[in-house]
């Protein structure tokens, strides 16, 4: 029996029982169309976090507020202003690996522009800010280095403000009210989406940080020069952990804390967060993964169930066959044929409900649709090793059959 007669003998047997393969195609299409699917979306969440961690700006370390005591107290995080411009100034001047530093303030406002209002939050910055978070300005322009000294009323808003505000019309040049102090526009920000944790970056206006200070968000009665954050952009190549130690013991130093005594700041390192988040994300992804292969599995014990039963049924066919002149390995390649038959079209139809089903997820949670070739690849030959291992037992089991005791099978 050649390769040929072989292969159309799998798909005769095939054919004449279609419910039944179909059946027992149904485990191999779960299997495959799970694996698929489920790295696909895996994999778009862990591009969707990334994006949202890379959308708030490359090598960034963020310096807040930490805690305080006061006569015994331990106030808590953020509790008091400990952070200052100055200190911004120092990090940039003393920590060579440290690229731009841009401190900054935030609080909200309700913004008045023409018969529109809109409630956002107002962030006060230096001309740093922009660099520091990888953001730029769509239309118009940044602001000069003199209207931050000055504390001029000029601002610039982020493209969910814009709309609401302005709809379809430029507001580059409009006037706009906050707290209703008078601003000039002067730049609309572009486009950067939600945060990790779901809030909408597009979602500000900016106004120089003396300007939010003097006119908008209030001067602290404890220390005029004080700032809400201060972000820190380290060059590129440069060891985030290192430049991170560097400010501390700067910081620490400036603010004269004692040895043995706990920070008044605290210092997030965005590149650890990004890996952290991406690597729950991977292992969120092997897991779902993992759970389909399960599926492909029971999807193969299926397949061995059914060519036993088939192996059964077929005893006199396979008797009269070898009587004839057939060799045991005729026998037993057609019935890999007939397993690996079954696995290779279940797999393809799993691989086209794979990508109809991650299509459909990825639309429904705003995920980006991310389907590996190799993942594709992957699931295809598995399934189809998957039904030669799980047909090899029931293949060689016929082929092993004694021919004058199969003739006589009833």
């Amino acid at each position: 029996m050649t390769y040929r007669d072989a292969i159309v003998s799998a798909i005769d047997a095939l054919r004449l029982n279609k419910l039944r393969s179909a059946l027992t195609m149904l485990g191999i299409v779960i299997g495959v169309a799970a694996v698929i699917a489920m790295v696909a979306v895996g994999g778009g969440a862990r591009e969707q976090v990334v994006a949202q961690i890379r959308s708030l700006g490359s090598n960034l370390l963020i310096i807040t507020p930490g805690n305080v005591t006061s006569g015994g107290v331990r106030m808590g995080g953020g509790a008091a202003s400990t952070l200052t411009a100055e200190d911004a100034s120092a990090i940039m001047a003393e920590v060579p690996s440290v690229q731009i530093t841009a401190p900054n303030m935030r609080g909200s406002a309700q913004l008045i522009a023409g018969g529109m209002n809109w409630a956002t939050a107002v962030f006060g910055i230096d001309s740093g800010w922009f660099e520091a978070r990888d953001w730029d300005v769509e239309m118009g322009r940044v602001f000069e280095p003199e209207e931050v000294a000055r504390g001029a009323q000029v601002a610039i808003i982020g493209q969910t403000v814009a709309r609401n505000l302005y709809g379809g019309l430029d507001p580059v040049g409009q006037e706009l009210r906050i707290r209703n102090v008078p601003f000039r526009v002067i730049g609309v920000m572009s486009r950067k989406g939600q945060t990790t944790w779901g809030s909408d970056q597009d979602d500000v206006v900016f106004v120089p940080l003396n300007t939010a200070r003097q006119r908008v968000l209030g001067r602290n009665q404890a220390n005029a020069r004080s700032v809400g954050t201060i972000y820190v952009k380290v060059r590129e190549g440069e060891s985030m952990g290192a430049a991170e130690e560097e400010i501390k013991s700067l910081l620490r130093q400036r603010h004269r804390i004692q040895p043995g005594t706990e920070d008044d700041f605290s210092i997030r390192n965005l590149a650890d967060l990004a890996a952290t988040r991406e690597a729950s994300a991977r292992t969120l992804a092997l897991l779902l993964a993992a759970v389909a292969g399960v599926s492909l599995m029971v999807g193969g014990i299926g397949i061995m169930n059914i060519m036993l039963v088939s192996v059964t049924e077929r005893t006199r066919e396979i008797g009269l066959r070898l009587a004839i002149g057939a060799r045991q390995w005729d026998i037993l390649r057609q019935f890999l044929f007939e397993a690996a038959g079954l696995s290779a079209i279940g797999g393809a139809i799993g691989v086209f409900i794979g990508v109809a089903a991650a299509y459909l997820i990825s639309n429904a949670a705003g995920w980006p649709l991310l389907i590996e070739p190799m993942s594709i690849l992957i699931a295809v030959v598995f399934s189809g090793l998957v039904g030669v291992f799980f047909g090899w037992y029931p293949a060689l089991r016929a082929s092993r059959l004694d021919p004058i005791e199969a003739l006589r099978h009833t």
